[in-house]
């Protein structure tokens, strides 16, 4: 037997690194992150880990409480520690999970650095804006979420990076199909759907 070419082990390692263990969910607030990561993780038997609530539980605040009370800044910094705890149990454990991110994770330079050390997939859950206007506008804790203007301005700042996502998946219909559309990319084991 001939030994593939290094052109056909190239294409061997990434088929393999597309078919990862760590799978996180990112975009906008009001993506369905949280949700979608839930019930994808449940299809997939995996563990499913929500960042947000990684960072509340760590801080013993809520998420809006964080921001009035200390900022930002040191919420961006809880944030950050928190990825890399759940990206290093993920290395140890090496147990397959979904990480559900919050809306500004990736936009930390750091973060998304990080993601790709750990060669975590990134799928966006991309939704017109006026979609999750209409969503987050019926959620009372949102911090960052003040009015139309500057949640519009905040939604164009983030999709360059959104954009450079593994993978993107349209989030405006109801969970169950976000998770088909998901389940249908080249990244599971073969999974039914």
């Amino acid at each position: 037997m001939i030994a593939p070419s290094a052109l056909e082990n190239l294409k061997m390692i990434r088929t393999a690194a597309r078919r990862r263990s760590l799978v996180c969910l990112t975009g906008f607030m009001g993506s369905g992150k949280s949700t979608v990561g839930r019930q994808l993780a449940g299809h997939l038997g995996w563990l499913h880990v929500d960042l947000d609530k990684r960072i509340t539980e760590a801080s013993g605040m809520t998420i809006p409480d964080i921001f009035a009370r200390l900022g930002e800044a040191e919420f961006r910094r809880i944030e950050s520690e928190q990825l890399v705890w759940v990206l290093n149990e993920a290395a140890e454990t090496q147990r397959s999970r979904i990480v559900s991110l919050g809306g500004g994770t990736v936009t930390q330079p750091q973060n998304f650095a990080l993601l790709r050390e750990h060669s975590a997939t990134l799928i966006w859950l991309d939704c017109p804006i006026d979609v999750l206007f209409h969503r987050c506008a019926q959620i009372t804790d949102r911090p960052l979420f003040r009015d139309e203007a500057s949640f519009r301005r905040l939604y164009e700042e983030r999709l360059p990076v959104y954009q450079q996502s593994d993978f993107r998946v349209d989030g405006q219909g109801e969970p169950r199909h976000v998770v088909e559309q998901i389940l249908a990319l080249d990244v599971f084991p073969q999974v039914t759907v």
